[in-house]
């Protein structure tokens, strides 16, 4: 692929972590990766989504995981936006 694309849309992709979750440590930018890419598969193909769920249970388990993750950081994140005196925890 194009090297300057690749980059723009690294940075693309670490703008949305910083926007859903505030944060933006390499950890948090590929679960958020992870997040969306299922999420996709899921809502566009859920009989895939289904089978795979059904032949890796321990993987869907994991998913789950990772979307309360992703879950609780959103929450917190727009908590303090609400609340802006107090400091982001990242």
């Amino acid at each position: 692929m194009n090297p300057a694309f690749d980059r723009d849309f690294e940075a693309l992709v670490q703008k949305f972590a910083e926007l859903l979750t505030g944060q933006t440590t390499p950890e948090t930018v590929e679960q958020v990766k992870k997040w969306a890419i299922y999420n996709h598969i899921h809502k566009t193909m859920p009989a895939l989504a289904s089978h795979w769920n059904q032949t890796h249970p321990e993987a869907k388990q994991e998913v789950r995981k990772l979307f309360e993750e992703i879950k609780a950081l959103n929450e917190a994140h727009r908590a303090q936006q609400s609340n802006p005196g107090k400091p982001d925890a990242e």
